[in-house]
Parts: structure tokens; C-alpha cells; sequence
């Protein structure tokens, strides 16, 4: 599988993702409680999601030359650097949050959930313009090896 799979693969993935929080904010109006729970769900299947990406990134790493490798570990290290400070900056956040009134709590955490799906939605544009600049390179990739 090459690496420009995997891109088309996640962009797909982002879509998908994308269409799926859109109908779980409408649901989420309509069902409350129940719409809670498949949320709840929903991360719990996340973890299992992300060690299936991060084997299927290894496969593609594994095949790929170690100036490759050094390059994606470097990048690697900084997104996860990221994360984990926007989960401990989001956690912190949402422990001040939690001594609001009900209401005021329920707002807030609204306007947090839309503001991480407008994150994912960017993070989904990235992926997009790296899927066509993968596709892109190994269109000349290929090019190159039939010329020569």
C-alpha cells in the first residue's frame, strides 16, 4: 500500500467523520441522553481506530527509506507534542467549566464541541491538500521511473 493510499484513506476517513458530527449535532438536539451515550461509545471505538492507523502508518514506514522515516518521526513528535497540550489545556478548561451553573455548563460545552469539530475541519483541509500533494508526487515518481 503507498503512502498516497494511506492520505486518500484518512481524507476519507475525515469526511466521513465530518458527515458523522454533523448528523450527531442534529441528533444531539433531538435525543440528549441517548445521543450522550453513542458519543461515549464513539470515543471508546477511537482508541481501537487510531492503533489500527498507527499499524497501518507503520506498514508504510517500514517500507519507506530511513530519510523518510527520520522525517516522519520528527513530525510525529511534534503533533503529538500538540495534542497533548491541547488535551491538558481542554481538561484544565473544563474543570473550570464544571462549577458553572448547569446551563452555563451545558453552553460551554457546546460551544468547546463546536469549536473541535471547526479544528477537525482544518485539520481535514490539511489532509486533503496532503493527499493531492501526495498523488502529485507519486504521478511524478512514476513519470520519472518510465523515462528513465
Amino acid at each position: 500500500m503507498k503512502l498516497s493510499d494511506l492520505l486518500s484513506g484518512l481524507a476519507e476517513n475525515a469526511r466521513g467523520f465530518e458527515t458523522r458530527v454533523r448528523k450527531w449535532q442534529e441528533e444531539m438536539e433531538a435525543k440528549g441522553d441517548g445521543l450522550m451515550a453513542s458519543a461515549r461509545r464513539w470515543q471508546e471505538n477511537a482508541k481501537t481506530r487510531q492503533e489500527d492507523l498507527n499499524k497501518q502508518i507503520q506498514g508504510y514506514l517500514d517500507d519507506a527509506s530511513e530519510n523518510v522515516r527520520a522525517q516522519w518521526g520528527q513530525m510525529q513528535e511534534g503533533w503529538d507534542e500538540q495534542v497533548a497540550k491541547t488535551r491538558a489545556k481542554a481538561e484544565e478548561l473544563r474543570s473550570k467549566a464544571e462549577s458553572m451553573q448547569a446551563e452555563d455548563y451545558a453552553d460551554w460545552s457546546e460551544a468547546y464541541a463546536a469549536t473541535m469539530v471547526s479544528y477537525a475541519q482544518q485539520m481535514q483541509d490539511e489532509a486533503s491538500t496532503a493527499v493531492a500533494a501526495a498523488a502529485e508526487a507519486r504521478a511524478k515518481a512514476e513519470a520519472l521511473k518510465k523515462s528513465d
